[in-house]
């Protein structure tokens, strides 16, 4: 009995120490990439004002070339919408809205929903800036992480975790646009 005790009174310390410990960190988790892309603004803009130009050149594409994708709404408006189911794992099920598109300024803002293998939610956005003679393509995100979970963002690194998904899309994307 003493040694259960004990026991209670380890996991009971571990837990609280995890919920003053959380209470410390942000939830906030933002993540963006860049790449210079020799063409110009106007003609990256076309590979990413919709979500089906985006489809293009997603490396999520790869994780299963065969899953089902239904399309909504009007291409290219707030409200387009495409929806995800894969029976693999790592691609998993969910949806992609368009939120807000500011054609001047070269910036479409998307909501994320990932309904498997686990739920959450994202906002994420591509934006596209002139720079000399070409321009700068900027794509990111940002989510929350609920309290008390915000502790895993001790062990997180973003950049290990989708910087090198992030970094491919980006290539593909230079690479359409730079296609004469």
């Amino acid at each position: 009995m003493k040694i259960l005790k004990r026991i209670i009174l380890v996991l009971a310390s571990i837990l609280i120490l995890w919920m003053v410990v959380a209470a410390f960190i942000s939830g906030d988790c933002v993540y963006e990439k860049s790449i210079t892309i020799n063409a110009p603004a106007e003609k990256v803009w076309q590979h990413t004002n919709t979500l089906k130009a985006m489809d293009r050149w997603s490396p999520w594409n790869d994780l299963d070339p065969a899953m089902k994708k239904d399309w909504t709404g009007t291409t290219g408006l707030p409200g387009e919408k495409v929806c995800w189911d894969s029976k693999k794992d790592a691609a998993g099920k969910g949806c992609q809205e368009i939120k807000k598109i500011d054609a001047a300024g070269k910036r479409i803002d998307t909501e994320i929903r990932f309904l498997t293998p686990y739920e959450s939610e994202a906002n994420a956005f591509v934006k596209i800036v002139p720079e000399g003679n070409g321009s700068s393509a900027t794509w990111g995100f940002t989510s929350k992480i609920p309290y008390p979970f915000t502790v895993m963002k001790m062990f997180m690194n973003m950049e290990d975790a989708i910087g090198k998904d992030y970094q491919k899309g980006l290539s593909r994307l230079k690479e359409l646009s730079e296609k004469p």
